[in-house]
């Protein structure tokens, strides 16, 4: 349903100008010139007019982060956990083999990109779809999303809930990590759980820009949110209202397996630990604004 900007809760305390700086990043992709501007409320404002995506307590929101993780370039007893380029066989018309097949035949032998220290952060660097890797010389390499497997995404933490590992509460990626360590004989098996595989490719972009989105532009930290594109266009901006994190405006610069529906958004929080503290904690329900151009 149509809205004015007078009926979203903070809209005039919010840092537009953060807001604009997102926007401009991919605005030519959808379609618009987004010129500098000394009053970025009022160009949001006369550009756009709100609308509803998801009333109060209707969105769902969760976050993700760019890891930032020490690795290696050649395997060794403390770096032993891989992650792969993208084999040439692998179309976009069919499934690939799935993880366990994957897993089970060792099929990506030679194609390592990387080697980590443990297989529940190669996993995790993989839902995630972006990293940063640190080597002892000082040395580091970014890493992209370059593709998938062509099977469905299936959720680990949804897994050990139903088999009661713990309350749906308290399913956070430091429990995963904590019942990977605690469970090293069971974790291929629980892994396998999930079919789908990511792929990854070399990044050549600046240090201090954050990872590339769907829209093959970097994401900017606490403005960019990944949507479900058939329900909200990207490049748009979206206005959240996410108990626990606030309310802001962001961009919907890209996407996600698990990321369907109306009212679905991931928000990128940034780069490292702390924001993978941070986005690790973020699973609320909320309210989504879309803006979309005026006529």
């Amino acid at each position: 349903m149509p809205l004015s900007f007078a009926d979203i809760p903070g809209w005039t305390r919010d840092d537009h100008a953060a807001a604009w700086a997102a926007f401009c990043v991919t605005a030519d992709l959808y379609g618009m010139v987004a010129a500098d501007t000394d009053d970025p409320k009022a160009s949001f404002e006369a550009l756009f007019e709100p609308y509803e995506i998801a009333p109060e307590g209707a969105a769902h929101f969760t976050g993700y982060y760019e890891p930032e993780l020490p690795g290696a370039r050649e395997k060794s007893d403390r770096f032993a956990w891989p992650l792969y380029a993208k084999p040439g066989e692998i179309g976009s018309n069919s499934p690939w083999y799935c993880r366990a097949e994957i897993a089970a035949g060792d099929l990506l032998a030679e194609h390592e990109l990387v080697w980590l220290e443990s297989p529940i952060e190669a996993y995790l660097a993989q839902v995630q779809g972006s990293l940063r890797v640190r080597f002892a010389d000082r040395g580091s390499l970014r890493l992209g999303f370059d593709g998938k497997n062509g099977h469905p995404y299936r959720s680990i933490g949804k897994e050990l809930i139903a088999r009661g590992a713990a309350p749906a509460e308290g399913m956070t990626p430091e429990f995963i990590r904590r019942w990977a360590a605690e469970n090293p004989d069971q974790l291929q098996g629980l892994l396998d759980h999930n079919p789908s595989f990511v792929f990854f490719r070399v990044l050549d972009i600046p240090g201090d820009t954050g990872p590339l989105g769907a829209m093959g532009r970097p994401v900017s930290a606490g403005r960019s949110l990944a949507v479900d594109p058939e329900v909200v266009p990207l490049g748009s901006p979206v206005w959240i209202d996410c108990p626990g994190f606030g309310q802001r405006l962001m961009v919907a610069q890209d996407v996600g397996s698990a990321i369907k529906g109306a009212g679905r958004g991931d928000l990128f929080i940034g780069t490292g630990a702390d924001a993978g503290r941070i986005a690790g904690a973020i699973n609320a329900k909320g309210r989504m604004i879309g803006l979309r151009r005026r006529a």
